[in-house]
């Protein structure tokens, strides 16, 4: 079986990481404070301002055990019964979860190929209630691989700003942008966006469950309760040796990894087009390509059950994402080696022939 149905890279951490731990492990590991070791918040810090040049305080960074866990925190902070959070349709499933699991409700808004499947700002005002608290953006996005748009992405935050509620966005694939134009940070739009990030995918830590929140100041104190309340602290033991991951040869590792990972983005989604499995826009981020199998199956779901029989090729069909069109749509994850990917592409040629 090809699975190409998970998004986990299969590089793992890089050297340094998993040099530390050794080290880390002999010594004493305990509790740290609930929003992280300071140092590693300082170095999440300096990381913005060599990347994106964005002076972004340690006070405002939270490490969290893992991004889930940090959207989690957020919605709990920010969200309560009555209180509606726009998103796109499609989306990662989870993050819909946790509007629910803070008694809110989420709201997809139906998107397509033209909006590069993310919400508009024209849409997001058309949507707006008095029941309305904000939105709950990906950039790149789980399962598209597409960005918002840096104006679009300002006009949304803007307006949102205007009505007084709340943008969060999801950057967990952010490091993972292959086109300059979208390689952008939301919060260059101001201190009140809420940004989540991860050391699972540009980093590689994908089972070290260590994330991290950059917040508004105000916002702070109540994600620290909420953190020493629901699980303490993060990782001590993933947290001294993400340090580490930031050190120059580490970031040098990282970018060799992203390229390949765009060489295997350029591969896939020429080889899918080929196929009659159109990828309409092109993924510019994350590893994911979202195509439309409608020319092979009237049903994704089924379509995809018939290829793990047929060709042993594991894929995630539309349903898992969102409620529009779902049965015309299926992701195929490119995090796999590219031998992977030409042998499931090979396998795919002969079945659908």
């Amino acid at each position: 079986m090809i699975r190409l149905n998970v998004g986990e890279p299969d590089f793992g951490a890089a050297p340094a990481v998993r040099e530390a731990v050794a080290r880390v492990a002999q010594g004493p590991t305990p509790y740290t404070d609930a929003l992280g070791l300071p140092a590693l918040r300082e170095a999440v810090s300096r990381w913005y301002a060599q990347r994106f040049g964005l002076d972004v305080s340690p006070d405002r960074i939270a490490i969290t055990a893992g991004a889930s866990a940090g959207l989690q925190l957020a919605c709990l902070a920010l969200f309560e019964r009555g209180d509606e959070v726009l998103m796109p349709d499609p989306c990662y499933p989870c993050n819909r979860h946790f509007v629910t699991a803070a008694d809110a409700t989420p709201r997809l808004l139906p998107t397509g190929a033209a909006e590069r499947f993310q919400l508009g700002a024209s849409q997001v005002r058309e949507a707006w209630t008095p029941a309305t608290r904000g939105v709950l953006l990906a950039s790149p996005s789980n399962p598209t691989g597409t960005s918002i748009a840096p104006d679009v992405l300002a006009d949304i935050a803007g307006f949102v700003r205007e009505r007084g509620g709340v943008t969060v966005v999801d950057e967990i694939y952010l490091p993972l942008s292959y086109e300059e134009q979208f390689g952008h940070t939301a919060l260059a739009l101001g201190e009140d966006i809420v940004s989540v990030n991860s050391f699972s995918k540009y980093f590689g830590m994908t089972g070290w469950r260590l994330g991290w929140l950059v917040l508004p100041p105000a916002l702070v104190p109540a994600i620290e309760r909420l953190a020493q309340n629901l699980y303490i602290c993060p990782s001590t033991l993933a947290q001294m040796a993400a340090l580490r991951g930031f050190e120059p040869e580490s970031i040098v590792e990282f970018e060799r990894r992203r390229n390949i990972l765009r060489e295997r983005r350029d591969y896939v989604v020429g080889a899918l087009n080929d196929l009659g499995l159109t990828v309409p826009v092109a993924p510019d981020g994350a590893f994911y390509a979202w195509m439309d199998v409608s020319r092979h199956h009237a049903d994704s779901w089924a379509f995809a059950h018939e290829l793990l029989q047929s060709a042993q090729v594991a894929l995630t069909p539309g349903r898992d994402f969102g409620l529009a069109d779902p049965q015309r749509w299926m992701r195929l994850s490119f995090a796999s080696a590219m031998e992977d990917l030409q042998e499931a592409m090979r396998r795919l040629r002969g079945v659908l022939a």
